[in-house]
């Protein structure tokens, strides 16, 4: 299969057995059995017809920063987008951007260019088709603000291009998680602005992201999502769960949302540190919250 692979992606772009860890912001996690790099569309499209041919198990890989993967790994094929797909380009007020992109550096982009609207992105650790897939956002403001169309591959159709309002944005979610599409570019239309304002509301946002989170461990970001009516930060809090750790997993004494790596944790430290906070809320306030993170592969729980 190694050869296949390497026939499409070309020499250097496939990768055996490759520990998840060291491409996942937690840090932790088993080998995927291959990694595959696609540096174009062209590349992308060839990759998908094999794998939807010989019926491989795949899975899209962003910049990690909102995955874990079980300590058994993915006995699949991890696809990153590569360079081809991290171009940034203007016209007006509309940015478009390949989906590998980080979304700081279109943030930075467009802040460079006098344009609003995507400050709240500034300090998010992943890739713009990460965040198209799970409409990321923070302080106020979300993808589905600001894309005005995207170039999506779905599994057995191909590619198409839709607009902000086939997107189905909603809290956390949109049709790439309802229809496992795939990003690979995406339009943003931003409002014009003063740039020495809106680096400074960047900047204010950042501050205050470092005062109020674990920036400095191994993290996926948000563990959970918002239950409605609810902060999950404060549930977890209120349930007596800061400080809780299984192995070198631990909820943060900074901000109770987050699960971190604090020393050299395993994934299945992590899940289980997860399913035991689940339960004390469950518990304590009858609420079952539901995971922001994406668990890839086979968790087993240790106590």
């Amino acid at each position: 299969m190694s050869e296949k692979l390497e026939q499409i992606t070309g020499q250097g772009n496939v990768l055996e057995n490759e520990p998840m860890s060291r491409h996942c912001t937690f840090r932790a996690g088993g080998a995927a059995r291959y990694l595959v790099t696609v540096d174009d569309e062209e590349c992308f499209s060839a990759l998908m017809s094999l794998l939807e041919k010989e019926e491989l198990p795949w899975f899209l890989l962003g910049n990690g920063s909102n995955l874990l993967v079980s300590d058994s790994g993915y006995d699949g094929i991890m696809i990153r987008l590569g360079k081809g797909f991290e171009q940034i380009s203007l016209k007006d007020n509309v940015i478009s951007a390949g989906s590998a992109a980080p979304l700081s550096r279109i943030a930075a982009f467009a802040a460079e260019h006098s344009l609003s609207g995507m400050e709240f992105a500034s300090g998010i650790p992943g890739s713009l088709g990460g965040a198209l897939s799970m409409n990321a956002g923070a302080y106020g403001g979300e993808m589905k603000d600001i894309v005005s169309k995207a170039r999506i591959y779905f599994p057995g159709s191909g590619e198409t291009t839709l607009d902000n309002e086939m997107m189905r944005f909603g809290y956390r979610s949109s049709v790439l998680k309802q229809q496992r599409g795939v990003a690979l570019r995406a339009e943003m239309t931003l409002a014009c602005g003063e740039k020495e304002q809106i680096l400074a509301k960047s900047a204010e946002l950042n501050h205050q992201r470092r005062e109020k989170q674990p920036l400095e461990y191994p993290s996926a970001g948000s563990t959970f999502k918002r239950p409605e009516g609810y902060y999950a930060g404060k549930l977890i809090a209120d349930s007596g769960c800061k400080g809780m750790s299984i192995g070198g997993a631990c909820v943060s004494e900074k901000h109770a949302g987050f699960v971190i790596n604090k020393g050299n944790a395993s994934a299945s430290d992590i899940y289980s540190l997860m399913r035991r906070v689940q339960e004390k809320v469950r518990q304590n306030f009858d609420v079952m919250l539901e995971p922001e993170v994406i668990l890839l592969g086979v968790f087993e729980e240790n106590e």
